[in-house]
């Protein structure tokens, strides 16, 4: 099962609470998180996108770094690490996306990828004057499929003539084109989003349910397992989970209980404010999530909360889940956590003995 880190583009990272540590988001920062992941053999490291966050005390996700210059950095500062920007496909022609890509391919020899994604928080958009319309909420994988044949026509043969509803390529060029295949992950849940990443996505993000629940996320494995093979393609997700650990299962939870207690409903009002604009069919599951109240104060993600031998056990159940191909991980404390699941977790995961030297592993 491969391992990645979705790295703190945003102020607090994933936690909306006024206990939680608090702090800017810094390209020294990032790179420290990186390069630490990288020496305790993480797979990937993923940046999101965001253009306007949620306020409150907290002044949560009100505070963003771009993804696409950020790991164009972070390419150029490690070596091995799979690198993945997110593309808000309404702010950025599939093109200029296309050259971006290929260049930051470049700049890391092969390790870029890039994660699209339609968009769902109408105030990013209407703020730039780039929301087009509510009826989008219908028609963004009708978008999103014309993008992702625009790029792969340029990163395949460096040229595109494609004509289409939402995008006109004439004799549209691309030259330097990766070295290798770009990797494409999605993260629709909906039947739509599904059928898209089915047919055009390498990777299908999903979000891990629950506390302590590991597998409760299988469900929606399946789902897509299902729509990749009726598509004649092969598609694992890749799940989100925040784990929180501590020596002792009780340090762990104190932990988690002190963010929970310090939640910033102001902050939590507005997710659940954003999620309901969606009325159309076909929202997405993982929106409906985030707003949840049962666990907002980290978005609702997977929360995996226990001693170092805990979140081992947990995540090698995460592991046995068909159609899982990785986890995406978070932190309270993203440095300490890292150092912690490097020294103290990861060597007691089955499924991760083959990709450790033998001195890190736990007999």
């Amino acid at each position: 099962m491969k391992i990645g880190v979705f790295i703190p583009i945003g102020n607090n990272g994933w936690l909306i609470s006024t206990n939680a540590p608090q702090y800017m988001p810094t390209f020294e920062l990032n790179k420290a998180i990186v390069q630490k992941a990288e020496h305790y053999h993480f797979d990937f490291a993923l940046s999101m996108i965001k253009l306007r966050g949620f306020g409150g005390k907290t002044e949560f996700w009100d505070h963003n770094l771009e993804s696409f210059t950020l790991m164009a950095g972070l390419a150029a500062v490690t070596s091995k690490i799979q690198i993945y920007a997110t593309a808000a496909t309404l702010t950025l022609p599939p093109a200029i996306v296309a050259r971006m890509a290929s260049t930051v391919d470049s700049i890391s020899g092969g390790r870029f990828g890039v994660n699209l994604v339609t968009g769902w928080q109408k105030p990013e958009y209407e703020q730039m004057g780039m929301w087009p319309g509510d009826e989008y909420f219908s028609r963004r994988y009708d978008y999103l499929t014309e993008y992702v044949q625009v790029l792969r026509d340029l990163w395949g043969k460096g040229q595109s003539d494609f004509k289409g509803e939402f995008f006109t390529m004439n004799d549209c060029r691309l030259s330097p084109r990766p070295e290798q295949p770009v990797k494409v992950i999605c993260a629709g849940q909906s039947d739509a989003g599904m059928a898209f990443s089915a047919q055009y996505a390498d990777y299908n993000f999903c979000f891990g349910k629950g506390v302590n629940t590991p597998t409760a996320f299988a469900p929606t494995a399946a789902r897509m397992k299902a729509a990749a093979e009726q598509a004649g393609r092969d598609v694992g997700s890749y799940v989100l989970f925040m784990v929180i650990a501590d020596e002792t299962d009780e340090a762990a939870r104190a932990k988690w209980e002190h963010y929970k207690a310090g939640a910033d409903e102001d902050a939590l009002s507005w997710l659940t404010e954003q999620s309901q604009k969606d009325t159309r069919s076909g929202s997405d599951t993982n929106v409906r999530q985030m707003a949840d109240p049962t666990s907002a104060v980290n978005i609702n993600m997977g929360t995996l909360v226990g001693s170092w031998s805990t979140v081992a056990r947990l995540l090698d159940e995460v592991a046995t889940v068909s159609g899982c191909a990785g986890v995406l991980l978070t932190f309270d404390d993203f440095l300490t956590g890292i150092e912690n699941f490097g020294k103290h977790i990861q060597p007691l995961m089955s499924c991760r003995k083959a990709v450790l030297p033998a001195q890190q592993e736990v007999a």
